[in-house]
C-alpha cells in the first residue's frame, strides 16, 4: 500500500475513539477543528510566564505556537540554551533541554487505543517527554492516527522519515534516521496534554 494514504485527515469518529482512548490511559486530549484552535488550546494550557522548551516541530512550527511560546509572556528555555556555548556548557544545555518545566512538541503517530509513538535521530526530546518535563503538551495532526503500533512503525518509516529526512538536510545539512523511539503507552494523569488537530499539520 502506498505511503501516501498517511497524509489522510482521519475522520471525525476516528479521532473521538483516540481521543477517548488517551484520556482513559491518563493523558488529558481533546480534539480542535483547526490550526488557530489548536494554537488557542495550548496558549490556554501553558499559563503566562512559565518557562517552555519548544521542541523542533513542523507542526508547531505551522500552527504558530512555536512563535507565541518563544515569546513574551513565556520564558524561551530553547533561546536561553542556544546562547550557550556547546564546546564548554553542553552540560548545562543538555540539563535545560532535559526537565524543563514545560515542553511542547509533537509525536509521529497516535494509534486507535490510545499510544503515543515519538521518532528522533538524536533523542534529545526524549527525556523531556518520558519523565523530565514537568509538564508536557503535545500538538498532532488528525492524519497521524493509526490503527496499531505495526502501523505507526510503518507510517514512521516509510512516511514520516522521507519528510524529515528533507527538512533536515536542508536545515542542517545532514540526513535524518530512526535512531531511538519512545512509545507512551500511558501517563499519570496531570501530566500530559495532547491537542488533536482535525487537519493534516507536521508529518
Amino acid at each position: 500500500m502506498s505511503a501516501a494514504r498517511f497524509k489522510q485527515v482521519a475522520d471525525a469518529s476516528r479521532i473521538e475513539k483516540a481521543v477517548a482512548a488517551l484520556n482513559a490511559k491518563g493523558f488529558a486530549a481533546q480534539s480542535v477543528p483547526n490550526a488557530a484552535a489548536a494554537k488557542e488550546a495550548v496558549l490556554k494550557l501553558i499559563p503566562a510566564g512559565s518557562e517552555v522548551f519548544t521542541f523542533t516541530s513542523a507542526t508547531l512550527d505551522a500552527t504558530g505556537i512555536t512563535e507565541a511560546l518563544n515569546a513574551a509572556p513565556y520564558v524561551s528555555l530553547r533561546d536561553t540554551m542556544y546562547a550557550l556555548d556547546r564546546n564548554t556548557q553542553s552540560a548545562q544545555m543538555r540539563a535545560i533541554g532535559s526537565a524543563p518545566a514545560f515542553a511542547a512538541g509533537s509525536v509521529h503517530a497516535v494509534t486507535e487505543d490510545g499510544k503515543l509513538v515519538i521518532a528522533s535521530a538524536t533523542g534529545s526530546q526524549l527525556p523531556a517527554y518520558a519523565y523530565g518535563a514537568g509538564h508536557v503538551v503535545f500538538v498532532v495532526g488528525a492524519q497521524k492516527i493509526v490503527k496499531d503500533l505495526a502501523e505507526a512503525n510503518e507510517r514512521i518509516e516509510t512516511y514520516t522519515l522521507p519528510l524529515e529526512d528533507t527538512r533536515a538536510q536542508a536545515a542542517y545539512g545532514v540526513n535524518s534516521a530512526i535512531n531511538k523511539t519512545l512509545t507512551l503507552h500511558g501517563e499519570q494523569p496531570g501530566r500530559i496534554d495532547v491537542v488533536v488537530v482535525a487537519e493534516e499539520i507536521g508529518f
